[in-house]
């Protein structure tokens, strides 16, 4: 089996502008063909789908996307996203459970939010290859957020191991692993820059591994941070930006990411490998010239994890072995 990952697809504002005269596949650039490779692809949907809605009050930047854009998912054949993020109620309640529906009636799965608590915290559940994928999503952001009872809203969870919450989280994990053939959690944690991965979610992706997860995927931040290998199992600190409207800092350089490409066989992961991109024009392209100077800067950023990865010239792409 194959899973193809990336991190933060925003289709708002000037993405939002653009679909309204290009095609659906328009943001996915010459990535399709990667994607196509996988038997189950994954993303963090980083707006809300609808067609009207209220900002929230006092938040700077409220990302919508049309509720017809629904059809570039669909062009990228993603299979499940995640919604635990501080993006997914910007305009408003109302907008999520306009959205909830339509994701649904697209056969598009997805986890981290919902109409209340129980709905938001419950996990995904897909069959790819004859496994069955569970994919389990949460987020430290917007507290605010969280969902209730009877409220609707986001899994928040923070990202502190002696929180009640984080140990209900880890045994969520725990449970839903005795349920799947394979368990990826996805993880919308952290600052927005900064390449450094914080000592705590270290700590806390690696009592994840250790409660049943084979794969953690983390973002938020706006860049890529290095890649961990924990008992096998790969952890992805941040996947980084791959489809918005946003300025780039020429440091940080926040169009640069990676799809990234999980091998499982046996039911364990035994490969990573990571396709460079880059954001141009409100859509991703495979990085081209760039390809080598983002990979060494990723196997900089995994090597003081204590990742070795090695490029692959031929394929142009960076390979974590993980048996």
């Amino acid at each position: 089996m194959r899973i193809a990952m990336v991190g933060d697809v925003m289709l708002g504002r000037l993405v939002n502008e653009r679909l309204r005269r290009e095609d659906p596949a328009y943001p996915w650039g010459d990535v399709l063909p990667l994607f196509e490779q996988a038997d189950l692809r994954f993303a963090n949907l980083e707006c809300v789908l609808a067609d009207g809605g209220t900002p929230w009050p006092r938040k700077t930047f409220h990302f919508r996307s049309d509720r017809k854009n629904i059809a570039s998912l669909e062009a990228a054949h993603l299979d499940v996203v995640s919604l635990a993020n501080n993006h997914v109620l910007d305009v408003g309640v109302p907008a999520l459970q306009d959205m909830l529906p339509l994701l649904d009636a697209h056969g598009i799965r997805h986890t981290g939010a919902g109409p209340d608590a129980a709905a938001a915290r419950e996990p995904a559940l897909l069959t790819a290859a004859g496994t069955t994928v569970g994919v389990l999503a949460f987020t430290d952001n917007e507290p605010r957020w969280a969902a209730g009872p009877g409220a609707p809203g986001i899994f928040h969870v923070p990202v502190r191991l002696g929180d009640a919450r984080g140990q209900q989280l880890l045994e969520l994990v725990r449970e839903t692993r005795r349920r799947t053939g394979l368990l990826v959690v996805s993880a919308h944690w952290g600052p927005n820059w900064g390449v450094e991965v914080p000592e705590e979610h270290r700590a806390f992706a690696h009592a994840l591994v250790e409660a049943g997860a084979d794969v953690v995927v983390g973002h938020s931040a706006h860049i890529f941070r290095g890649v961990e290998v924990v008992r096998g199992r790969p952890v992805v600190h941040s996947a980084g930006d791959f489809v918005d409207d946003y300025a780039v800092d020429p440091e940080e350089r926040n169009d640069q990411s990676f799809v990234f490409l999980l091998d499982v066989r046996d039911g364990r992961p035994r490969e990573l490998r990571l396709v460079p991109t880059v954001i141009a024009d409100c859509r991703v392209m495979r990085a081209g010239r760039e390809a080598r100077a983002i990979a060494a800067r990723m196997e900089q950023r995994s090597a003081a994890l204590g990742t070795r990865c090695r490029w692959l010239e031929e394929e142009r792409c960076l390979q974590v072995p993980l048996a």
